[in-house]
């Protein structure tokens, strides 16, 4: 059989199948568990090599919330100088842009201070302009998968983080030999809708991605590359950190918000177009109006406002026009007997007008992604292989589409959870605002469960909902996990309401206090438990040496 199967080393087709850790993430495992033994000498605790926990902190979801909220606590750990205990780095959506940050930076970890003074000022006074995201957005236009992930990235999240980082992942390797191991993840999307509960969990590193629970991984340089039978046929350039923040944090990929904002950042970037025409470009200039117009015809469908003013414009733009199939104005069938806009016959007509005016303006490609909704688009790698650890649809499919693995679970867990990167604890630095603050550890294990993986067990029905640090302890050969909610009583002192609010998830832009009030909040929680986060540190190490005592 000429497949790739249960190799455990790079072959040269670049798809290894196989659950070890590549070869260099286990180099860097190894060089880091010699600095964190030091680390832990330092705070008076003494193992052996062989005994040093594997310690992963985790990053949730949350936008800006997210990317300043991980920031301070990674800040914190190391003024309490425990940053240098840590193996594994992993985050989803908004902890991703603080990592792609971070990580830009060569041994980050050593120059902290520096790093977050450079990326507090970039977030409080950056801006990108709207002539650099324009730019930006024609370049990812020339893809052969563009995407509303490409939209978005170019669009929102550059103008969240203030910057357009055009650095490729893989020019990290190396680079980071004093630092906890990078792992961006996010989901794939088809996965998910059918419920293949193994296989939506896809990691980025700077070496090499993958389907981490079914262990099907690509070098990260040839992500996005055309593969067929395992062999890759065709080169593809390389993704851009830009667009990975684009992919990891892109949770409102199925929701109301998302839709509102790039509708609004579209009719902008088309009153840009327009107004840096020439006079005596009426055809363009008429395009870009009654595409204008019809995103606002969205934005109605959405708010479910009244759409009348914006049916009338498109009209009167578009009464002498004709196309194959007849005249371009609004159908009747288009509005509902309540007066309310029909989305389906909206996007029918979008895409009609939009082929009427392609020739003319290449931004109708993002509309029609928009009304197409169709994000993170990438060429399969494991296209038409076979590869019986791999859900037959993920194989017979020449692309896949990848999200923000937020809209699954909304924190990494199972990048974490990997069995061979042997997980002892898990520091889970949730930044999500929602009433249930045990979300994502309940659903971690609620999944792990059905997933037959060692997770702690976690009972909350005893519980306080307002602590700023929960331990569930495993065992052995189950990781103990932490679990730490950004706002709470502790670090909040009754004004948890107020905090949140003040920082919800759809806030494109923090201040400068913004900024330095919720590091410090973040902070506080790693300041308040620096004793209680040693001794659990303690402990999974006497459980190493227990079990190891055990065997003998």
């Amino acid at each position: 059989m000429d497949q790739i199967r249960n190799c455990e080393s790079v072959c040269s087709s670049k798809v290894r199948i196989g659950h070890s850790l590549n070869e260099a993430e286990s180099q860097h495992v190894i060089r880091r568990r010699k600095i964190v033994l030091q680390c832990l000498r330092q705070h008076g605790i003494f193992c052996s090599e062989a005994e040093v926990p594997n310690i992963a902190v985790l990053g949730s979801g949350g936008g800006l919330r997210a990317m300043v909220g991980l920031l301070g606590s990674l800040y914190q750990l190391e003024e309490v100088r425990l940053l240098d205990c840590i193996m594994y780095l992993s985050g989803v959506s908004g902890s991703t842009w603080c990592m792609a940050s971070l990580y830009r930076e060569p041994d980050w970890s050593t120059k902290l201070e520096t790093v977050k003074e450079s990326i507090i000022q970039r977030l409080a006074h950056g801006r990108v302009s709207c002539q650099d995201k324009c730019h930006k957005l024609r370049k990812y236009m020339e893809k052969p998968n563009f995407s509303l992930t490409d939209v978005w990235a170019a669009l929102v999240v550059s103008n969240s983080v203030n910057e357009i980082d055009e650095h490729k992942l893989t020019e990290q390797r190396s680079k980071y030999a004093n630092d906890p191991y990078p792992i961006y993840t996010v989901i794939d999307k088809q996965c998910k809708h059918k419920r293949l509960k193994a296989d939506p969990w896809f990691e980025i590193t700077p070496d090499e991605s993958g389907y981490s629970l079914t262990g099907a991984f690509v070098d990260s340089s040839c992500l996005g590359s055309q593969f067929e039978n395992g062999k890759k046929i065709k080169d593809q350039p390389e993704m851009d950190m830009l667009y990975l923040q684009g992919l990891c944090g892109s949770a409102l990929a199925e929701g109301f918000e998302i839709a509102t904002e790039i509708c609004w950042e579209l009719i902008h970037l088309i009153k840009y177009m327009e107004e840096s025409y020439t006079s005596d470009a009426s055809d363009v200039q008429n395009g870009c109006q009654v595409l204008s117009a019809l995103l606002h015809l969205h934005l109605c469908a959405l708010t479910d406002e009244d759409p009348s003013v914006h049916c009338k414009t498109v009209n009167d733009l578009l009464k002498d026009k004709y196309d194959e199939t007849g005249q371009m104005t609004l159908p009747i069938n288009l509005m509902t007997s309540e007066g309310m806009i029909s989305t389906t016959e909206l996007r029918d007509y979008t895409l009609r007008v939009c082929s009427y005016f392609c020739d003319l303006l290449d931004v109708v490609k993002c509309i029609k992604n928009v009304v197409c909704w169709t994000w993170g688009t990438t060429y399969n790698y494991l296209n038409n292989m076979t590869v019986e650890e791999v859900d037959p649809s993920v194989l017979h499919s020449e692309t896949r589409d990848y999200e923000d693995a937020g809209l699954l679970l909304n924190s990494p867990y199972f990048s974490a959870l990997r069995q061979e990167r042997h997980i002892d604890l898990i520091i889970s630095l949730d930044f999500s605002v929602d009433d249930n603050p045990f979300e994502t550890v309940e659903g971690a294990a609620k999944m792990c469960k059905d997933l037959h993986i060692p997770f702690p067990e976690v009972d909350t029905s005893h519980l306080e909902k307002s602590q700023d640090l929960y331990v569930f302890r495993g065992s052995s050969k189950v990781p103990t996990v932490i679990h730490m909610p950004l706002f709470n009583a502790v670090n909040c002192k009754g004004e948890i309401e107020k905090w949140k609010d003040r920082y919800c998830t759809f806030k494109s832009h923090y201040s400068y206090s913004d900024i330095t009030d919720l590091l410090g909040k973040a902070g506080l929680n790693i300041k308040n438990n620096k004793e209680k986060l040693l001794k659990e540190i303690e402990n999974v190490i006497k459980e190493k040496r227990t079990s190891k005592l055990g065997k003998i």
